[in-house]
C-alpha cells in the first residue's frame, strides 16, 4: 500500500463534502506531475485529505483511493473549467482516480505544525514553493501523521 497527500479547496469540495457523498471522482487536476502520481495510484492506497487556500490549511481527514486509471471527464468538457481542448477521446491527456471517505480527522492537522515536524525532504508539502495538488507520502511519515491526529487540539472549521 502506498500513501498520499491530496489537496483541496474546502469552499471546492471539504471533507464534509466527501463524508455526505461516501465516494467522489477526484477531477481537475492540471499539473503533469500530480497527473502521474494519480497515474501511480493502486486501489487500497490511502490519501490524507488537505485542505488548501484557507485561513487554516492543513489536513483534515483519510480517504482510500477505490478506481483509478480513469479519464478525467472535465478534460472534454467544453463548459468546465478544466476544458482541454488538446485533449481527445482517442488520447486523453488527463486520468484521475475514485476517493472514497475513511474519516473526518478529530481536528486539523496544521501546515504550520508539519513544517515544525517534517523536513522538506521528509514531506514535499513544505518545501518552500511547493504548489503540487497530488504528491507521495513515505510510510513512516504516513504513520507519524495518523499519530497526530489523535493529539491535535484545533478543531476542524
Amino acid at each position: 500500500m502506498n500513501y498520499w497527500l491530496m489537496k483541496s479547496e474546502p469552499d471546492v469540495y471539504s471533507i464534509a463534502d466527501l463524508k455526505r457523498d461516501r465516494t467522489s471522482l477526484w477531477d481537475g487536476v492540471r499539473n503533469y506531475q500530480a497527473r502521474n502520481y494519480l497515474r501511480e495510484m493502486s486501489h487500497g492506497d490511502l490519501a490524507f485529505f488537505y485542505h488548501s487556500n484557507t485561513r487554516f490549511p492543513g489536513i483534515v481527514g483519510l480517504m482510500r483511493i477505490v478506481e483509478t486509471g480513469i479519464n478525467d471527464p472535465t478534460q472534454f468538457d467544453l463548459h468546465s473549467e478544466y476544458y482541454d481542448a488538446k485533449s481527445t477521446l482517442d488520447a486523453p491527456r488527463w486520468q484521475t482516480v475514485i476517493v472514497e471517505f475513511i474519516e473526518a480527522f478529530p481536528s486539523l492537522i496544521s501546515l504550520d505544525l508539519l513544517k515544525q515536524t517534517f523536513s522538506a525532504d521528509r514531506l514535499l508539502l513544505v518545501k518552500k514553493g511547493n504548489r503540487l495538488s497530488v504528491m507521495p507520502i513515505s510510510e513512516d511519515v504516513a504513520k507519524k501523521m495518523l499519530a497526530m491526529r489523535e493529539y491535535q487540539h484545533d478543531k476542524i472549521e
